[in-house]
């Protein structure tokens, strides 16, 4: 009976579009493991470290758009999942959680690898659902259940918490009939929004598609965006760092969608400007940690010829944009944002999807980097280092990605090596940028303002570890990578290869990189003040 609800679930999720399931091994969980593996429309991906399942899971459903299951066993393998489920909630990625769990007669009474699992994840998921050990008179609502959470996972993760009793091992029996189709999703109406011949700045984020950003281009918006949006205008950061060119480049209405960019100084500027802002919401609650928003309309824009802005405006933020890049290419410096700049270039012409790291290589990307062309994916709703490896596993599988990174961020989820690109194959390139330790804490107050010994202890954190030698250790192909043409010769052969291949990318120091900044950010603001 047990095993009979599991099909029925995954036979009902089967129908809707699901994928992938990502399982890792437990005893409690062996129901679901078999109805999963008994299900030929799906792809199951065994995977031994939950926290690095639920980020591969997570990577899956970037790369598919579609809701990903993850299964795991009772106790503290569910616990494992926290991280992820905090990244899909704020990031509103579509995730199938489900738990294995200890039937009610063993909970509270010492029974091994029980954990309090109702409501575990709080108000990160959509929806919580504790179906009960499976019976005859449940069967009815098995597939109810299944369609619930299948549609409140259109916007982020649901938890499914199963309690199962022994024995575990069985067949499944005739499946429940199936019910009815889900409702047609119902479309979101068009803001009506009048910005005629306006000065228009527009700030997307994570979640925002580059047909998006292109209708509003074409309205003649100047959209500015973070590393995972495609197309925008790249340099803004870098441009508004001038005084001059922020007050010259005023707009006049600022318009938000999806995420927020890393850049600070955006951020700063539009508190500053103090001009309307408004808000297009259209997948859930948009971020908004500055509270400048001051009215939120449902839906994106359409028609885009209809109400277009101001076209001068426009074009000189692409002249702007243009000069910037125009010195980018007369340097000659391999450093971290070279380097950013060759990974983005590389993924560009070969349109491979890329994902970028928390940290330096997202904010070096999104200042630095040429406008994105390929698909693009970052961790930016919690902003975290946790599982990046295992996403950048997950965008791969079945197909081709370029991970970029940071050594700590490597190392951190180092675990993700154990099952690599797993049975379903694929090429993945993970370019490590190795600066010896956390590169960005060198930009921050803590570095001026402690000792060195106490900085590098608690924040810039060097690890001495070999990272070619720890990826082949794993099985996995690595190499150093020392110039751009290295880099571009490493990358080529990485991905005509199935497998994982980790290409190491040493730096010069953090401070060195903290001066290169500051040198070319000064270098631009010269330029924009000749510009604006």
């Amino acid at each position: 009976m047990q095993v009979t609800f599991a099909a029925t679930l995954f036979d009902e999720w089967s129908r809707w579009g699901l994928l992938d399931v990502v399982l890792c091994p437990g005893s409690r969980s062996t129901p679901l493991a078999l109805a999963a593996v008994a299900n030929p429309s799906l792809k199951v991906h065994v995977r031994i470290d939950e926290r690095s399942a639920g980020f591969f899971a997570l990577g899956r459903a970037l790369m598919t758009r579609s809701p990903v299951a993850v299964v795991v066993t009772s106790g503290t393998a569910a616990a494992e999942l926290h991280a992820c489920v905090a990244e899909a909630d704020l990031a509103r990625v579509p995730l199938i959680i489900i738990t294995a769990d200890r039937p009610p007669e063993l909970q509270g009474v010492g029974a091994p690898q029980t954990i309090n699992q109702r409501h575990l994840f709080g108000t990160m998921v959509r929806d919580f659902l504790d179906a009960g050990v499976p019976t005859y008179e449940s069967a009815d609502q098995w597939r109810g259940h299944a369609q619930r959470l299948w549609q409140r996972a259109r916007t982020g993760p649901v938890h499914l918490n199963t309690p199962f009793r022994e024995p575990l091992v069985g067949r499944a029996l005739a499946l429940p009939e199936a019910l009815a189709p889900l409702p047609e999703e119902v479309e979101h109406e068009h803001p009506p929004l009048d910005l005629s011949g306006q000065r228009v700045l527009c700030v997307v984020g994570a979640g925002v598609t580059n047909e998006i950003v292109s209708i509003c281009q074409a309205r003649h918006w100047v959209v500015a965006g973070d590393a995972t949006a495609q197309g925008t205008l790249p340099h803004v950061d870098p441009l508004l760092r001038s005084d001059h060119f922020a007050t010259v480049m005023r707009p006049d209405v600022v318009v938000r969608i999806g995420g927020i960019p890393a850049s600070k100084f955006l951020a700063t500027r539009v508190g500053e400007w103090n001009v309307r802002t408004i808000g297009l919401e259209f997948n859930g609650p948009i971020a908004d940690p500055d509270r400048v928003i001051g009215e939120i309309h449902q839906g994106l824009p359409d028609d885009p010829f209809n109400e277009v802005g101001d076209r001068e405006y426009f074009d000189a933020w692409v002249a702007a944009s243009k000069r910037v890049q125009e010195e980018l290419a007369t340097r000659t410096e391999w450093d971290e944002i070279a380097l950013a700049r060759s990974v983005t270039a590389f993924a560009n012409d070969h349109q491979v999807p890329l994902v970028v790291g928390s940290s330096m290589p997202v904010r070096d990307i999104e200042w630095w980097a040429p406008a994105r062309t390929s698909a693009t994916f970052s961790n930016r709703g919690a902003n975290g280092i946790d599982g990046v490896v295992s996403t950048a596993l997950g965008v791969a599988s079945q197909g081709r990605a370029i991970g970029f990174i940071g050594d700590v961020t490597f190392l951190h989820d180092v675990s993700a090596l154990v099952d690599g690109l797993g049975e379903h194959g694929g090429s993945c390139a993970l370019v490590v940028s190795d600066n010896g330790g956390g590169g960005i804490f060198s930009f921050l107050p803590q570095a001026g303002s402690l000792g060195e010994q106490q900085f590098e202890k608690l924040f810039g954190t060097p690890r001495h570890h070999n990272i070619v030698k720890v990826a082949q250790s794993f099985g996995h192909t690595a190499e150093l990578a020392t110039t751009q043409s290295e880099l571009q010769a490493a990358l080529a052969r990485a991905l005509a290869a199935p497998g994982l291949c980790v290409i190491v990318t040493p730096m010069p120091s953090r401070n060195a990189n903290v001066t290169a900044h500051e040198t070319l950010n000064s270098k631009v603001c010269e330029l924009a003040q000749a510009l604006a």
